[in-house]
């Protein structure tokens, strides 16, 4: 008995750990195979769509994931540091700028905004980082240019960056009203290995060849960025190919597009459930706005989902006091909303 039950544990256990190390993939494969049994036609121009829009926005992939290798082999996110020093209002400008051009992945923002609050530093100016982080970076820039044009990834960057000096603004101003006096939940500690950039950063090793840690460092980085952006991006396009296959352009058109406020605001409403993940969400914009969608629509999805996305959402939950997550979305969707405006009324004007 014992020997015919104790396999089972192990293969769920097994199976368990499938599907959370390869959830993004698995979810591709399942997608062609139910596809391949109900529409089998469908499947087969899923799967060419997916890898001719692989192909086409390879260079500007390679280009991505040079940077985000790069910029921790030569330990140039250490230069984040700099940038909570001085006046009040002179971080919150800053922190905006460093989140909204800085190189760090996503689970390494958490630790880092813990050991900033941790050691003192004003909240508004950490609110500035921590909202305009999320939206975009360097590889975020390339690839929005490439899926999308210059045009919208300068666009997305100013929203990133207009969001982060807005929202730190908004809680610098309510903090001289008393708010927020302890923005951290109990138990937080002092931010473990990301707070050790702010505590005691390193010097940039800007030729970081010349260093057999740093190599592998940067061969490291590098296949982790290509699987992850590899992952996601195959979904989305996937995703995309039968969004275009099955959405009729009219139903776009009528809920996302033409002039007003009202697909602004149901862009912003919308990118909140709706978001996968940063790199796989320019493809999807990019294909509703060929069918119809206002491009201040698809910048404000962009904006409203990367800030309040499950997982980003779910870490400033577990990290802050209720009171501080409440603002957080508050401005989130305030700022996306304002974005996507703003845009809209320039691509009128332009």
């Amino acid at each position: 008995m014992t020997e015919t039950t104790l396999p089972t544990p192990g293969l769920r256990s097994t199976l368990r750990h499938l599907w959370q190390d390869q959830r993004v993939w698995l979810a591709s494969a399942l997608i062609l195979a139910a596809l391949a049994v109900f529409d089998t036609p469908q499947a087969a121009e899923s799967a060419l769509f997916a890898g001719q829009a692989l192909l086409k926005t390879a260079p500007f992939l390679i280009l991505s994931i040079s940077i985000a290798a790069w910029a921790n082999a030569t330990g140039a996110d250490n230069l984040i540091a700099k940038a909570f020093t001085g006046a009040p209002i002179l971080m919150i400008g800053m922190g905006a700028l460093a989140g909204g051009i800085s190189p760090f992945c996503s689970c390494g923002v958490i630790p880092l905004i813990a050991a900033l609050l941790a050691m003192g530093v004003p909240l508004s100016a950490v609110m500035a980082f921590w909202l305009a982080s999320p939206i975009m970076d360097p590889s975020m820039f390339v690839l929005t240019a490439g899926v999308l044009d210059l045009e919208f990834a300068v666009a997305k960057t100013l929203a990133a960056i207009g969001l982060g000096v807005f929202g730190g603004t908004v809680v610098h101003l309510m903090m001289k009203g008393g708010a927020f006096a302890d923005p951290l939940r109990e138990g937080i500690g002092n931010g473990g290995c990301g707070g050790a950039k702010i505590r005691a950063p390193k010097p940039v090793v800007w030729r970081f060849w010349t260093d057999a840690d740093r190599r592998a460092k940067f061969g490291k980085t590098a296949l982790t960025t290509t699987l992850f952006l590899a992952k996601w991006l195959t979904l989305a396009f996937i995703l995309e190919s039968l969004m275009l296959a099955w959405i009729p352009a009219e139903t776009v058109t009528a809920a996302l597009g033409g002039e007003g406020l009202l697909p602004i605001v149901t862009a912003t409403l919308v990118g909140v459930p709706a978001y996968l993940n940063g790199y796989a969400a320019l493809p999807l914009v990019g294909g509703l706005i060929a069918q119809g969608m206002a491009p201040g629509a698809g910048l404000a999805f962009l904006v409203a989902g990367g800030v309040t996305s499950i997982p980003a959402a779910m870490a400033v939950w577990a990290l802050a006091r209720p009171q501080v997550f409440a603002v957080y979305i508050g401005l989130s969707l305030t700022g996306a909303f304002a974005s996507g405006l703003l845009f809209q009324l320039w691509t009128q004007l332009a």
